[in-house]
């Protein structure tokens, strides 16, 4: 696949994130009205619960533009965009489809955030997992494809310990390839 393939699948990729995102925040806010609700029991280990969260990933920095005061929203938009100019000039680069792909579903899901900053001042969280008297974080289908992304990353570095270059073939290890045009030469 070429590199304007790759970057078009990571396009893709985050197109689709974006959507779903948005049209799962549009069916809690304004189908199932979770807000007025509050919660609701899908089943024994998983709830659709609303939380307005206005930090950032698990609700870390949680009240930073609380109190009515935008300016925290707006710096926290701010910065994910600017991450998002930074994931999309290395999609630019990206020499595998994982990688691409892994891009795309971050940046789809930063970017489904910042709609929710901008147009709520927190991000709309729903999916709550819990078992056992354990809770997990409330979080919604941007954060699922924004670690999702960040894991398929790690799992491509470490499968990849030399690094992704023009022409290596995936599945086989870099130097095995680097031999195979050693012996060429």
């Amino acid at each position: 696949m070429s590199r304007n393939g790759r970057t078009a699948l990571g396009v893709v990729a985050a197109a689709v994130v974006l959507g779903a995102d948005q049209a799962s925040k549009y069916w809690v806010l304004q189908i199932l009205h979770l807000p007025e609700i509050g919660q609701l029991r899908l089943l024994p280990v998983l709830s659709l619960t609303m939380v307005w969260n206005r930090g950032v990933t698990f609700g870390l920095l949680n009240g930073f533009g609380a109190g009515g005061s935008a300016w925290g929203s707006w710096l926290l938009a701010a910065v994910a965009l600017a991450i998002v100019v930074a994931l999309a000039a290395w999609l630019r680069r990206a020499e595998a489809r994982l990688v691409a792909v892994a891009l795309g579903a971050i940046a789809g899901g930063a970017v489904g955030n910042v709609i929710d900053r901008l147009r709520f001042g927190a991000v709309v969280d729903f999916i709550h997992a819990h078992a056992y008297g354990y809770s997990w974080y409330v979080f919604n289908v941007a954060d699922a494809a924004i670690v999702c992304g960040v894991a398929a990353l790690v799992l491509d570095s470490l499968l990849r310990p030399g690094g992704t270059q023009r022409g290596d073939q995936p599945g086989k290890p870099r130097e095995d390839r680097l031999a195979g045009v050693r012996a060429r030469r």
